[in-house]
């Protein structure tokens, strides 16, 4: 075990994770324990805290990305951060184990209290080809990636001779029916459709788009008629809906699908976007401590969100979030548990935050109760659907909803500041489509000009190797007949 870096010697609440849980704990509460002599530590891999429900809108070019992080750096002043990732808790003994970011040797943590909140990755599935093919949607780099990929598949099919290739480059996949899936491939198409009109050599009507949604409906979250006026909206922009459908295979960037429950064949084609949004996962940290865990791999929790065994709450030890199995004492949960989303994530943090204060000032706990206020999701400019407590929405007013909710959500007014000047910015002057070239190697232009060619020798050297520009040569041959 390397030697632990200067941290402060002082009664540590030590924050797992610095998502939407970790992020809003440490800013309620790093005051309050500087206060008393303590310090809140945070610890995550990334300087920042990522706002996913903004992903969707950065990938298509409507929100920039650092405009849909926020810095841990500049808003939480008075938490230690530490840039790493805990690989595991000995919460008998008060310890964490974390490895820097930067690939140095792990080190011990002390803390007092501890809060997981380490959120959760994404669900994946032994498919062949998917690792090597595939890409996410859970993070922002992801999403400037898959950004430029599209709008670079779209250039480079404008001048493609070849049909086969054309069409696979034109071709964009999207498995995963729910929330994610639905506002990814919808921005998508919507920014591909508004790049296809920019580009004379491409027909818009060779942009291809497919989803793939293993159950028999999409979106859980809305009604089972909004979810039908979904897939209506979306076979109306031409994009394909393909229900009870799973990938088997995406080796070689050739996509192989297969009916369910059957497993037929459905459809094979090739394509080389391939996105992947089918669910999540709690993080696996969980597995390398010694708190309890449910079937799903989630630390379980009270109603209180204090990380509780089958003896009792377990002392000061707390969890929140998509890591967590909190029960949602409204009985609207799937399994009697929350489900895994930010609305839920924001609120369970203020909760605990509150929760812990209370429990070091001796006062009275409060259980998490939050009834779903609903959901709204944005299909691309002035398109959307929304479900607020009953009152069912879509199309302009849907799209509005979820701006406004989202806008509001967006954690401190710095950020919500600078995400509705995006949005203001795209109003007034539509999609940014200009994509990032070679952001995967920043060097290449820089090593071409500092690696120059050898020049070409003159053609006159060339044509008489034993001329040179001086004439000794010649001289030394007079000198020799003499």
């Amino acid at each position: 075990m390397a030697l632990t870096p200067p941290l402060k010697d002082r009664p540590r609440v030590l924050v797992v994770g610095g998502g939407y849980v970790g992020l809003y704990v440490a800013l309620r509460l790093q005051k309050k324990v500087a206060s008393t002599g303590g310090i809140v530590t945070l610890v995550d891999p990334l300087p920042y805290m990522t706002y996913q429900p903004f992903l969707p809108e950065v990938a298509a070019g409507n929100i920039e990305a650092r405009h849909a992080v926020v810095s841990h750096r500049q808003h939480l002043r008075q938490t230690e951060l530490v840039q790493g990732r805990v690989t595991s808790i000995d919460h008998a003994n008060r310890k964490a184990v974390v490895a820097p970011a930067d690939g140095g040797e792990p080190f011990e943590v002390p803390y007092h209290e501890v809060v997981v909140a380490a959120g959760s990755i994404t669900r994946t599935f032994p498919i062949k080809g998917l690792a090597e093919n595939g890409i996410g949607l859970k993070t922002i780099e992801e999403a400037v990636a898959l950004r430029n990929q599209v709008l670079e598949a779209i250039e480079a099919a404008s001048t493609e001779t070849d049909a086969a290739k054309r069409k696979r480059l034109l071709t964009f996949v999207v498995v995963g029916g729910g929330f994610a899936g639905i506002e990814t491939i919808t921005e998508l198409e919507d920014m591909a459709r508004t790049a296809a009109r920019k580009n004379s050599r491409i027909d818009v009507n060779e942009l291809r788009f497919v989803l793939v949604e293993a159950m028999g409906r999409i979106m859980p979250e809305v009604t089972k008629e909004q979810a039908e006026w979904v897939v209506e909206h979306l076979q109306s922009r031409n994009i394909e809906v393909l229900l009870n459908t799973s990938l088997d295979n995406a080796e070689g960037n050739h996509l192989k699908l297969i009916n369910l429950p059957d497993k037929s064949l459905a459809q094979e084609f090739d394509t080389d976007t391939l996105i992947w949004t089918a669910g999540v996962q709690a993080n696996p940290v969980v597995r390398s401590t010694d708190f309890p865990i449910d079937e799903r791999g989630r630390v379980r929790v009270g109603a209180d969100l204090r990380i509780t065994g089958d003896d009792g709450p377990i002392p000061n030890a707390w969890a929140a979030g998509d890591v967590a199995a909190v029960p949602d004492l409204t009985g609207g949960g799937v399994g009697g548990f929350c489900v895994p989303n930010a609305q839920h994530a924001l609120r369970q943090a203020k909760r605990l935050a509150s929760n812990l204060w209370a429990a070091r000032t001796g006062q009275p706990l409060v259980d998490y109760k939050h009834k779903n206020l609903g959901a709204v999701a944005g299909f691309g400019q002035w398109k959307g659907v929304a479900n607020i407590m009953g009152l069912k929405l879509k199309g302009p007013l849907a799209w509005l909803a979820h701006r406004g909710y989202h806008g509001l959500a967006m954690p401190t007014y710095e950020r919500k500041y600078r995400v509705i000047s995006n949005w203001a910015s795209s109003l007034f002057f539509g999609r940014d489509t200009t994509m990032l070239l070679d952001l995967d190697q920043p060097r290449a232009a820089f090593q071409a000009a500092a690696s120059p060619k050898p020049k070409p020798a003159p053609a006159s050297v060339a044509a008489n190797p034993d001329a040179g520009s001086t004439g000794v040569g010649s001289l030394d041959k007079a000198a020799a007949k003499k």
